[in-house]
């Protein structure tokens, strides 16, 4: 599967609102997930990057979620996401933009890189 089929298949399911197949179905069994933030290293293998998106929705309260893209280039894609959500450690809610830059060999997602935008409220 070429990269732009995999990535309209990929975002339209997260518009959707379905957060669990793309990774079920494109994940590489060695998939890496990067975030920004010093405290949290990267995930490496699937199963811990499964780990990471069930500990996310385990501590937070979603109120609103969209989706924007994907953009194309190579063999990787970018999605955007608009995020509404309560931490429910510490009861602060958060609007924030977010691109993941997606890389893609074999059919597969190898590496999700994530970039955080200024938080829209919350700060």
């Amino acid at each position: 599967m070429d990269t732009a089929t995999l990535a309209k298949d990929f975002t339209d399911l997260l518009k959707a609102g379905d957060f669990h197949t793309p990774g079920d179905r494109y994940w590489s069994e060695d998939v890496v997930s990067i975030e920004p933030l010093a405290e949290v290293p990267p995930s490496r293998g699937r199963d811990a990057v499964v780990a990471k998106g069930e500990w996310w929705y385990r501590t937070h309260e979603v109120h609103e979620t969209r989706v924007e893209g994907p953009w194309v280039h190579g063999d990787q894609f970018a999605v955007r996401f608009f995020i509404d959500a309560t931490d429910l450690e510490t009861g602060k809610r958060r609007s924030t933009d977010e691109i993941g830059i997606y890389t893609v060999a074999d059919g597969k997602v190898v590496e999700e890189r994530y970039f955080y935008g200024q938080s829209v409220s919350g700060d």
